[in-house]
Parts: structure tokens; sequence; C-alpha cells
């Protein structure tokens, strides 16, 4: 009986999981994908010699649209914090 009982109350706490708030979106996979085409370009344009051009894709793709695309939320109202 308390194997039976343990099994349940494991599968109770299992099922409880909080929302924090963090939905992916189309915006977020649009970022993405941008984030990693750019990072390409950079790093196509590093194995071609640029010392300009590659460094500011580069920093452009890891600094900015990769963490964009992790924190961006959209215009839902209501969600989150």
């Amino acid at each position: 009986m308390s194997a039976v009982k343990s099994a349940r109350q494991r599968a109770q706490r299992r099922a409880l999981e909080v929302d924090l708030g963090f939905s992916w979106g189309l915006a977020n996979s649009v970022l993405l994908v941008l984030g990693v085409g750019v990072l390409a370009l950079g790093y196509v344009a590093l194995s071609r010699g640029s010392i300009t051009l590659s460094p500011v894709l580069l920093v452009f793709g890891y600094c900015v649209l990769i963490p964009g695309s992790l924190l961006f939320r959209g215009r839902k109202t209501g969600s989150g914090e």
C-alpha cells in the first residue's frame, strides 16, 4: 500500500509546473535564424580576410541578435510578471 501511495505522490510532484512567463514565438525564431545567418556571414567574411566587416557581424550576431531572440517576449498582454 505504501508503494502505491509513494508512486502517486511522486506523480503529483512531477505534475506541478511553474509558469515562468517564457514563451517562444515566431518572432523569436526569426531573430534566432537571422542571428545564425549573420554569424555565418561573419565567419565567411573572416575566412576571406576581412578585418573590419567580420568582427562587426560577429559582435552584432553574438551580442544583439542571439540574446535578443532569447529575451524578446512579444506584445501579449497579461503574460509574465
